[in-house]
C-alpha cells in the first residue's frame, strides 16, 4: 500500500519508518529531514500524488513553560495550540480526493476534530486515530500497541475504519485490540488515558512521602504488594514511585484539560490538583534531599529511568526547587554518570570514586544499588 506521512519528528520518524517495512512510505516535514527506509518529499502534493492513507502527525504544542519541567499549576489553563494541524489539513484536502483517507494521529481535546478539523475536510475521507505510544518505545509501542482507536463522526465502523484496520494487521500484534468510536471519543480515550497514568503515580508518590515523614516504611515494599493486587486495581504499570508524571505529553495534557473543566463549568477541577499535587511531591523531594547537603548530583536528567530524553522531565523540575531553597546542582560530571548502565554496579563505584566528597548523589528512581553513598527517597526502613 502506499502511504503518505507528514510530520517527521520523535513520533513521526519511528512510525513512518516502521511502516516502510512493510509498504511504500513517503514522508514530508518542514525540517530537512532524512531517511534511508522512506522515500523524502520536498512538497505537501508529492504526499497527495501517490498515497491511499496520508498520516498527520504535526505538533499540537503549548508554550515551553508549559511542559512539566517547571512549576507550571500558577499558569493559566490552555488549549493545545492547533494552527499547525489546521493549516496541514487544510493544504492536503485540497489535493485529495474521495479515494484516498486522510489520518490525523496528533493529540487534541475533546470536541476539537468536529469543531476546527473535520470541518476543514471537504474533498477526502477523514478519520482521527490518537496513538498510544511513549517516548523511548516509540516503534515497539506502534507494533504492540495496547489498543487501536480509529475515530470516525458517528462511530460506526465505516469503510474507511476497516480500511485503516485492515492496514495495521498488515504489521501490528495479531492480539491487537482494535476500538472505534466517535471522533470525539477517541479524543476522550486518548487525553483520559494519559490523565488515568498522571493520578496513579500521583498517588503512588503521596505513599511514599507518607514513608518518608512517617518513618520504619519502604516504599517499594507497600507500592509492590499493591501493584500485586490485580483484583480491583487496574494493572502494574506506572506503579513504581521515585520521579513523577513527565515526558512531552502528560503534565501538558492536564493544563489543557484544567482548560476543559473550565470551558465545561464542571464545578471542579481535579487536573489542577494533580498538577499542584506533582509539584508539591517534587518539592517534597528536594527539601528531603538537601538534608544530606547543599551540591546535589542526579543521575539522570531524563524524565524516566532508561530514557535519555528530558523533555517535561520531572527530574529537572527537583531540580528547580533544590536551586530555588538553596542548593547547588552539580552538572561537572554528567559524561560519567549518564553513560553507566544502571544494573552494572562495578562501573558506577568507579564512577562515583571520581565524584567530589561533599557532593550528595541522588537516584531518583532507586535503581543503583551502589556500594557507594547513594541518597535515595521514599525508604526508611
Amino acid at each position: 500500500m502506499n502511504i503518505g506521512f507528514v510530520g517527521f519528528g520523535k513520533l513521526g520518524k519511528p512510525c513512518a519508518e516502521e511502516m516502510a517495512k512493510h509498504h511504500d512510505v513517503i514522508v514530508y516535514d518542514t525540517h530537512k529531514v532524512y531517511s534511508n527506509v522512506c522515500k523524502v518529499a520536498t512538497t505537501l502534493e508529492e504526499i497527495t500524488e501517490t498515497s491511499e492513507i496520508v498520516f498527520v502527525a504535526v505538533p499540537t504544542p503549548h508554550e515551553s513553560e508549559y511542559d512539566g519541567s517547571t512549576p507550571s499549576s500558577h499558569l493559566p489553563p490552555k488549549d493545545f495550540s492547533y494552527e499547525i494541524v489546521e493549516e496541514v489539513i487544510t493544504e492536503l484536502n485540497s489535493d485529495m480526493t474521495k479515494d484516498q483517507l486522510l489520518v490525523l494521529i496528533s493529540t487534541v481535546l475533546p470536541g476539537t476534530v468536529r469543531e476546527k478539523i473535520a470541518p476543514l475536510v471537504t474533498n477526502t475521507s477523514f478519520v482521527y486515530n490518537p496513538y498510544l505510544i511513549a517516548m523511548g518505545s516509540v516503534a515497539h509501542d506502534l507494533v504492540n500497541p495496547e489498543m487501536i482507536m480509529i475515530g470516525t463522526e458517528d462511530g460506526s465502523e465505516t469503510g474507511d475504519a476497516k480500511l485503516l484496520t485492515d492496514f495495521y494487521r498488515t504489521f501490528v500484534n495479531e492480539d491487537c485490540r482494535y476500538v472505534i468510536g466517535t471522533w470525539d471519543e477517541c479524543e476522550c480515550i486518548k487525553v483520559f488515558y494519559n490523565t488515568f497514568i498522571s493520578t496513579k503515580l500521583s498517588l503512588v508518590n503521596m505513599i511514599q512521602d507518607v514513608a518518608q515523614r512517617q518513618g520504619n516504611i519502604n516504599v517499594d515494599v507497600v507500592t509492590k504488594a499493591l501493584a500485586d493486587s490485580d483484583k480491583r486495581i487496574m494493572g502494574k504499570g506506572y506503579m513504581r514511585s521515585g520521579m513523577g508524571d513527565g515526558g512531552a505529553c502528560h503534565p501538558r495534557d492536564n493544563i489543557a484539560l484544567r482548560f476543559m473543566a473550565e470551558k465545561l463549568n464542571l464545578g471542579y477541577d481535579i487536573f489542577q490538583t494533580i498538577m499542584e499535587s506533582r509539584e508539591a511531591q517534587a518539592k517534597n523531594i528536594a527539601e528531603e534531599v538537601l538534608k544530606y547537603g547543599k551540591k546535589i548530583m542526579f543521575t539522570s536528567d531524563s524524565y524516566k529511568s532508561g530514557v535519555d530524553i528530558t523533555q517535561g522531565s520531572y527530574s529537572l523540575l527537583v531540580q528547580h526547587y533544590i536551586k530555588e531553597l538553596g542548593g547547588e546542582v552539580v552538572e561537572d560530571y554528567p559524561d560519567v554518570l549518564f553513560k553507566v548502565h544502571e544494573d552494572d554496579d562495578i562501573e558506577l563505584d568507579l564512577a562515583y570514586a571520581i565524584v567530589e566528597k561533599d557532593v550528595i548523589i541522588f537516584d531518583p528512581w532507586r535503581t543503583h544499588k551502589s556500594k557507594n553513598p547513594t541518597i535515595w527517597y521514599g525508604s526508611t526502613r
